[in-house]
């Protein structure tokens, strides 16, 4: 589905990352862990085809990413629902809108009562939400609100980028058995993430590969969840 081939990533005249392979298989659960600032979010960013490598080949459902022009990685995204770390909003729509939007812009407009799209916020416990503006969500309803938006096109893959890291332990045991969940319905789910608990509380739930990002490279934790 997605994959790199020695792959590297150069930034500000530095190689950030170097000689890395990866390869996301249908029905795969991954965790990615390493300190901050060794390239987690830059190497979430080389899978859904947001940044080209400088070395080594990227490819996305097949396809090398160095071939697709800007129209054919944007048709590949949306088989990928990404959960970014920083959960932007669009503070004058309401939540269901905000969690709507990629069906919008793709030109598949969804009404605030699509039966869909309500079921979708009651599976992330946001349906009393659905007409709130994002100023009035709290951390962890922002947090599930950012992943209904990445699965509302039913992606084949979810990359999650940190989703747990501005939430309580409570919410974020909520937000992972949700990705769990997900993976359990055949969707591929990479998590970057810095919390080895979160990595821990996982291993009774799911079978996944831990990879870490150390000295450049990707390693293997040794640790199959």
């Amino acid at each position: 589905m997605i994959e790199l081939d020695n792959v590297a990533y150069s930034y500000g005249g530095g190689e950030l990352l170097s000689e890395l392979s990866l390869q996301l298989a249908p029905g795969s659960f991954h965790f990615l862990t390493g300190p901050s600032g060794t390239g987690k979010t830059t190497l979430l960013k080389l899978c859904y085809g947001a940044l080209r490598p400088t070395a080594g080949q990227a490819r996305l459902f097949g396809t090398d990413v160095r071939e697709m022009d800007r129209d054919a990685v944007a048709l590949s995204r949306r088989r990928i629902g990404v959960v970014h770390q920083d959960c932007q909003f669009l503070d004058h729509l309401t939540l269901a809108e905000n969690v709507a939007l990629p069906l919008t812009v793709a030109g598949e407009p969804i009404s605030a009562q699509d039966q869909n799209l309500r079921e979708l916020l009651g599976w992330v416990g946001l349906s009393s939400r659905a007409n709130a503006l994002p100023p009035e969500l709290s951390g962890g309803e922002r947090q599930r609100a950012a992943l209904a938006r990445a699965v509302i096109s039913s992606p084949e893959v979810v990359l999650a980028d940190e989703p747990t890291g501005n939430v309580d332990w409570e919410m974020s045991q909520r937000l992972l058995r949700l990705l769990i969940e997900l993976n359990r319905m055949g969707v591929t789910v990479l998590i970057a993430t810095h919390d080895l608990q979160l990595i821990r509380a996982a291993k009774s739930q799911v079978q996944a590969r831990v990879l870490r990002i150390a000295n450049r490279r990707l390693q293997s934790a040794g640790v199959d969840l």
